[in-house]
């Protein structure tokens, strides 16, 4: 496997970290603001529900799946972009194993 350099590794953690903060901003969001204004999200009705408790019951739940998949699709874009490659790293890897 070929070594990466400190000035590009400093990139790719920088930009993956980037992206976290960004998906844990919407997931306090979701989770805790929603909370905090319970009380005047009383009147909105989604699907027949209290949007609140829609959110709290359901959609911080549907967030949060959501959220999985987006970081998984983003974090293997930046892989490639800086030459990690997981396809790559097995070939590399294979013909250095040992069968046990």
């Amino acid at each position: 496997m070929k070594k990466i350099d400190k000035e590009v590794a400093d990139a790719y953690f920088r930009e993956k970290n980037r992206y976290m903060f960004v998906y844990f901003a919407l997931w306090f969001l979701v989770s805790y603001v929603m909370v905090a204004f319970a009380d005047s999200l009383t009147e909105i009705q989604f699907l027949g529900f209290p949007f609140h408790y829609f959110m709290g019951a359901f959609g911080a739940l549907f967030t949060f799946i959501v959220l999985l998949f987006v970081n998984a699709i983003v974090g293997d874009k930046i892989d490639k972009k800086y030459g990690i490659d997981d396809e790559r790293n097995k070939e590399i890897g294979s013909k250095n194993m040992i069968d046990h």
